[in-house]
């Protein structure tokens, strides 16, 4: 007995590993994170920059979420291929290397590039962070790996919002300059790590990874353009058109079409005995399926309101972005401990109930900022919703990715991470981009009604003004733009006037149709797992 109690003793105290690599993983997530929450934060900064549209920053977020979405099933691959270490190595270096062109960036175009650049490196750093954990960590150390890594991403989107919000009062490049910062250390850290063997029989499905990139790249296109081309017919500024007809409707149709083509051609790699670039085992069931639906109708909606709060406070109340952060932060903190403290439910009520109220909450949340939202709004009302929307968002987030891991075996995990990368990061790509469109096609099409019969806005008016090209503006700058024109101080003030009923008008209608998303996520839900108090424990241990 002796024996046995040394020999099951020793494997203990040789699994016990050293938190030092857990500190340059979680720092390769809070990277990203960082990234992706100080953009909203940097908007006014931006604007006055480059001289450009606030949806620019809607369209930087979707460059970034772009890059992570289209390839984030191949850098996973890649990391296997060529080791995980090394990988995670370069896709820092290029991190590195994005954050210095958006530091630099002279123009709007050039910081988009930077953007996309920075999501190739989140494609390769996503899957690298979950191959390093299981490099570094075994049983229970492992599962607390795991744990922290969620963590970091909250703490990150707090940390951005509360530094970026007060250096972007000095210059928003400040902000991006940390992460160059960030990055280097990260760097030099990185050679700590433990080395990883490549894997070089480790296949690539270059069919797969070419369709599954297209699908996304479409889509994520078509949605972020739908603004600028047109939703239905085409607008003057589109590449071209089919018929009259936009193409950016078209190419969201085409993009799910290849998508579709995607999956059937990982059936028939499957089918013949080689690795398609996503197992499919990992979506094979109705549960599986529902998970998916709901967590993209769930990151959509976070990626909408993260865009449009900022939106409301820096350009229409044309307030600094240190009042964003404090706005922000309360949401973030929210989801961070609700992303925690939800786990405690898992053993009492079944996934399908905590989802169908997160939803719920969500849908409040979104519903009561439609009716709070003013041209005089204060900070303590939208807190409120932002809390209650937090509270859902954060708990949906959690159990989502729990049904997908718990229903799928271990083995599995990575592509279960790459599936869970795709999904969020092309919801957050098609949120931003759908609620640009949204309150900015409202405001414009509300503009255009207002002045057709309006006798102090004259043709001579409207001929000096584009209307054909209007965003969303604070009053100061409208009236900046107004004074240039040949307007009299009293159509300069009915101009005001329609632009700040309209816009808060837009605004209203942006927030009703995030509550309508939430709600409809209710359907996917009654899909969801429907476990009994206490099953769930025991379907784990199984």
């Amino acid at each position: 007995m002796a024996n046995t109690t040394v020999s099951s003793s020793t494997p203990d105290i040789e699994e016990k590993a050293s938190w030092v690599p857990m500190i340059v993983i979680a720092m390769g997530q809070m990277l990203m994170s960082f990234n992706v929450a100080a953009l909203p934060v940097s908007m006014s900064g931006m604007v006055k920059s480059f001289n450009t549209a606030p949806t620019t920053v809607g369209t930087a977020i979707v460059m970034y979420s772009l890059g992570v979405s289209g390839f984030v099933m191949l850098g996973g691959k890649l990391g296997q291929r060529f080791g995980s270490k090394i990988f995670f190595q370069v896709a820092v270096a290029l991190f590195l290397a994005a954050m210095i062109i958006m530091v630099v960036s002279p123009t709007a175009t050039v910081m988009l590039a930077g953007q996309a650049l920075a999501g190739f490196a989140g494609a390769s750093l996503v899957p690298s962070l979950v191959a390093l954990i299981a490099n570094h960590y075994k049983g229970t150390q492992q599962a607390k790996a795991v744990g922290l890594l969620g963590s970091a991403r909250a703490i990150a989107g707090v940390l951005a919002f509360v530094i970026v919000g007060y250096v972007a009062m000095i210059n928003w490049r400040l902000a991006f300059g940390l992460l160059i910062v960030h990055s280097s250390v990260l760097l030099l850290l990185s050679f700590k790590l433990k080395p990883s063997a490549p894997k070089p029989e480790v296949k690539i499905d270059v069919p797969g990874v070419i369709l599954s990139a297209l699908a996304v790249i479409l889509i994520s296109f078509g949605f972020n353009n739908l603004r600028n081309w047109g939703l239905t017919m085409a607008r003057p500024a589109a590449p071209f058109d089919l018929f009259g007809v936009s193409p950016a409707p078209l190419m969201i149709g085409l993009g799910i079409v290849i998508f579709m083509a995607f999956f059937l051609w990982s059936h028939k790699q499957a089918s013949r005995g080689k690795t398609p670039l996503l197992a499919l085992q990992v979506v094979q069931s109705p549960k599986e399926w529902a998970a998916v639906l709901a967590l993209f109708l769930v990151v959509m909606v976070e990626a909408a309101i993260n865009f449009t709060v900022p939106l409301y406070i820096q350009i229409i109340q044309g307030r600094t972005s240190a009042a964003t952060s404090v706005t922000m932060m309360p949401f973030m903190l929210t989801v961070f401990f609700t992303a925690i403290l939800i786990v405690r439910l898992y053993g009492k009520y079944a996934p399908r109930t905590i989802a169908r109220w997160s939803f719920s909450l969500v849908a409040v949340g979104a519903l009561w900022l439609a009716f709070v939202v003013s041209n005089d709004w204060s900070v303590f009302p939208v807190i409120i919703g932002l809390i209650t929307v937090g509270l859902g968002q954060g708990a949906l987030v959690t159990l989502l990715f729990n049904v997908l891991v718990t229903s799928s075996p271990k083995e599995l995990a990575g592509d279960v991470g790459a599936l869970r990368g795709v999904t969020q990061n092309l919801a957050a790509a098609v949120g931003t981009a759908v609620m640009g469109t949204l309150v900015v096609g409202v405001l414009s099409a509300g503009i255009m009604n207002r002045v057709t019969d309006n006798p102090l806005i004259t043709s001579e008016m409207k001929a000096e003004v584009d209307l054909g090209s209007i965003n969303f503006l604070n009053n100061d700058r409208l009236k900046e733009r107004f004074e240039a024109t040949s307007a009299t101080p009293e159509q300069i003030a009915e101009a005001v006037t329609i632009n700040s009923e309209t816009r808060l008008r837009a605004l209203k209608i942006g927030f009703f149709v995030l509550a309508s998303m939430a709600l409809f996520a209710i359907v996917p839900c009654g899909w969801l797992p429907d476990y009994r108090p206490g099953e769930l424990s025991d379907k784990k241990s199984k």
